[in-house]
């Protein structure tokens, strides 16, 4: 996975990419498919920062995450925490949209020959 951090209006320093690369290594846990991240950590006004996280998925629409806050690795880490709870939102609405269970398939396949009797 491609982790890229970009800055603007304010220098990255290491400790700050370390914190970042490690939450960012977490991401894959949550969906398989995450192929790249993109962290951009912008200084506003004042003593405001924002960080924006986009996760692009194999196969799906990148995945964006927003926060601003004072303290920019609270920031880092609830943009994170947001990106995470997307990402299992996502991993959960693929995983319903699999075939029916077995004991389900089953049902299904005595209701067809119990019409198709009827039929006949």
């Amino acid at each position: 996975m491609i982790v890229t951090i970009t800055g603007k209006h304010i220098e990255i320093t290491d400790a700050m990419r370390a914190h970042i690369e490690e939450k960012a290594a977490k991401l894959p846990r949550y969906f398989n498919s995450v192929s790249q991240v993109e962290v951009i950590v912008e200084k506003s006004t004042g003593v405001m920062q924002s960080v924006e996280i986009i996760a692009s998925v194999e196969h799906r629409d990148d995945v964006v995450a927003r926060e601003s806050g004072e303290d920019l690795y609270a920031c880092i880490d609830l943009a994170m925490h947001k990106m995470e709870r997307q990402l299992r939102k996502l991993k959960e609405k693929q995983r319903d949209n699999k075939h029916p269970a077995p004991a389900e398939r089953e049902r299904l396949a005595e209701k067809t020959q119990i019409q198709e009797e009827d039929v006949a």
